[in-house]
């Protein structure tokens, strides 16, 4: 592999890492209260929850938002790109999951301005940014191919998800490689149809999810911020 090919994919492999210093780990998404209320029990009942997350939350919202936002990035729209990041912190199904995307946007903006990322000054400007949007950012910035990008983003999340069901469900070590295996041959597909949709396409449909993550804030013993 030339070395004009790896440099994005090592940038790629940095910005998934579970090591970028945006507390992920400390988030469930509501997987915690899923756990709680019996609905997930094991590795399958795990596997079911976060597939289908992925499926009907981030597939048909997060992944083409993310898209949306690298195109305006990359085009130096920051206007544009702070009416997208308004759209999907309106979305935000709980006040724990609102302030989660929030911290880990503002962690990753804060560490590309460290990192002195070019154009960095109009993510900081946006007054709460997102994840997916510091996310897009750092995508545009280091010149990252549009959907090895969102390929990246849900297998980051996946990824986390299935480490936090290794806690609350709990799952073994074996267990979690046999999910992630089921879900990582998933995100092709996935992210064919994330692209695939048009604006008037884009909704997220789980109101499970939003009712579990608000008990979640009232919770009496958790592991989790969300």
């Amino acid at each position: 592999m030339a070395r004009h090919e790896a440099l994005p994919l090592a940038r790629l492999l940095q910005l998934a890492s579970p090591a970028l210093p945006v507390g992920a780990y400390s988030y469930s998404q509501g997987l915690e209260s899923a756990v709680e209320a019996g609905v997930v029990r094991d590795r399958a009942g795990a596997t079911c929850w976060i597939g289908d997350v992925a499926a009907l939350s981030l597939a048909r919202w997060e992944l083409p938002m993310l898209a949306k936002m690298i195109a305006a990035w990359r085009a130096k729209d920051s206007e544009a790109a702070a009416r997208w990041n308004a759209r999907f912190l309106a979305t935000r199904e709980s006040a724990e999951l609102r302030a989660e995307t929030v911290q880990m946007g503002y962690s990753l903006a804060r560490l590309s301005a460290q990192l002195e990322l070019e154009g960095h000054a109009a993510l900081e400007a946006i007054d709460e940014p997102a994840f997916p949007t510091a996310f897009a950012f750092a995508v545009a910035a280091w010149s990252i191919p549009e959907r090895e990008a969102l390929v990246a983003y849900l297998w980051s999340w996946m990824e986390n998800a299935v480490m936090a069901a290794v806690k609350c469900v709990p799952l073994g070590q074996t267990d979690a490689q046999r999910a992630l295996l089921e879900l990582g041959g998933r995100i092709e597909t996935l992210v064919t149809e994330a692209l695939a949709l048009d604006e008037e396409g884009m909704a997220p449909s789980l109101p499970r999810l939003a009712l579990l993550s608000a008990q979640h804030e009232t919770q009496y013993s958790r592991i989790f911020r969300s």
